[in-house]
């Protein structure tokens, strides 16, 4: 049975991400602006910034852009803060403006999703294939799990980046996403059993490989 990635291999992860100091600074002065961070907005850039600066740059294949669009995300944020805490989920509203953003970006540089292209896919189809194995018939290749990854609904996709490529538990996932960990635990099974019957394989019974 898979071991579901630790919140050290979270944290791990995310380390590699950051955003400059001033930014925060920025924020806090955003130019002819009079703006002063309020604290739930501070907490909450401490919480998601890294999360969402990691599935932008995964998304993006650049660190640069990946930046660039995650000051815009937050700087959307600040403007509008008070707006975004009526919204049913915050997490939610800013994941999807993230997706959003990105979807953008690579509209108008003209460029495809780098996620496909890149060895970071490959590195998420092997750990989902590698995961899936003890739920799926034994396959000696992952040749065809890129296209039935790529190919999955825009939640499940998200799941299956989230968990296998950047090491998030569900309970985590569920946070940036703004959804239950209940939900992310079915998107991944959804995903996984969409990925089986594109490749013309069997599911088998098993225990969920992600219980926290």
């Amino acid at each position: 049975m898979h071991t579901p990635p630790s919140g050290e291999a979270d944290r791990t992860g995310e380390a590699q991400f950051t955003l400059p100091s001033s930014f925060l600074d920025e924020l806090n002065s955003l130019e002819g602006v009079q703006y002063q961070m309020p604290p739930d907005l501070e907490a909450f850039y401490d919480l998601y910034a890294k999360a969402h600066l990691r599935y932008a740059h995964t998304m993006l294949g650049d660190k640069k852009s990946a930046k660039a669009v995650v000051r815009r995300l937050y700087s959307h944020l600040a403007l509008n803060w008070v707006v975004v805490l009526k919204e049913e989920s915050p997490e939610a509203y800013a994941f999807a403006l993230l997706k959003q953003r990105v979807e953008t970006h690579l509209r108008l540089t003209g460029t495809a999703p780098q996620m496909v292209q890149t060895a970071s896919f490959q590195q998420a189809a092997r750990a989902t294939l590698e995961a899936m194995r003890g739920q799926l018939q034994i396959m000696e290749s992952s040749l065809g799990l890129f296209t039935a990854i790529a190919s999955l609904p825009a939640r499940q996709y998200d799941v299956i980046v989230l968990h296998y490529l950047l090491g998030y538990p569900s309970s985590r996932i569920a946070n940036i996403m703004g959804i239950k960990p209940d939900t992310v635990r079915s998107h991944r099974r959804l995903a996984r059993e969409r990925i089986a019957t594109k490749l013309g394989l069997s599911m088998t019974p098993a225990a969920d490989e992600d219980k926290e």
